[in-house]
């Protein structure tokens, strides 16, 4: 019974950790998130996010269909500027095996075994980690008013970049807006 309930631990731990995206924001107490009801990007400020422009515009489209569900609407006189931009960095994990284990009933007991799994090994593995942060700007003030940020594994499979995108931007943005405390 404890070897199930150790194989389920080990599962939800393995599961949660797949947890696709991890997210903070951050805001300005004194602004006033009643007030926008329209939004535009900002242009400049997305011209200079350091990826692919089809990546911007997956990004863009997500944002626009959260920012629909919102309630809010696009436009040329808007209350909001949208900007993003993005960062990246190799996560590098070594995992170690030291020959740790049971006896196999060779008379070792717990502990160390030269014949389970052979000779100690290591194994490494490198993953690519993308923070998308998006940006809200007081259009009249032109002042940062709110600020999400989602990181999460990025993925090479281009026919899944798109649904990537909508799960990180829909996770940043369920932030916005905010609750004042």
């Amino acid at each position: 019974m404890k070897f199930y309930s150790l194989l389920s631990l080990i599962l939800i731990i393995t599961l949660s950790s797949c947890s696709t995206v991890r997210v903070a924001s951050d805001y300005d107490k004194q602004a006033d998130f009643n007030t926008y009801k329209s939004y535009a990007f900002f242009k400049p400020g997305i011209d200079k996010a350091e990826i692919s422009d089809l990546d911007k515009k997956r990004i863009l489209r997500a944002i626009e269909a959260d920012m629909t569900a919102k309630g809010f609407i696009k436009s040329d006189n808007p209350d909001m500027l949208i900007s993003i931009f993005t960062k990246t960095r190799e996560n590098v994990n070594v995992y170690q095996n030291n020959n740790w284990g049971w006896g196999w009933g060779l008379g070792y007991g717990w502990g160390w075994n030269p014949w389970f799994w052979g000779a100690n090994y290591n194994t490494v593995s490198t993953r690519t980690e993308g923070t998308l942060y998006i940006d809200l700007i007081d259009a009249s003030k032109k002042e940062l008013v709110w600020q999400g940020m989602g990181t999460s594994a990025l993925i090479e499979d281009t026919h899944k970049k798109q649904e990537k995108m909508n799960e990180i931007v829909t996770a940043i943005l369920q932030k916005y807006p905010p609750v004042n405390d």
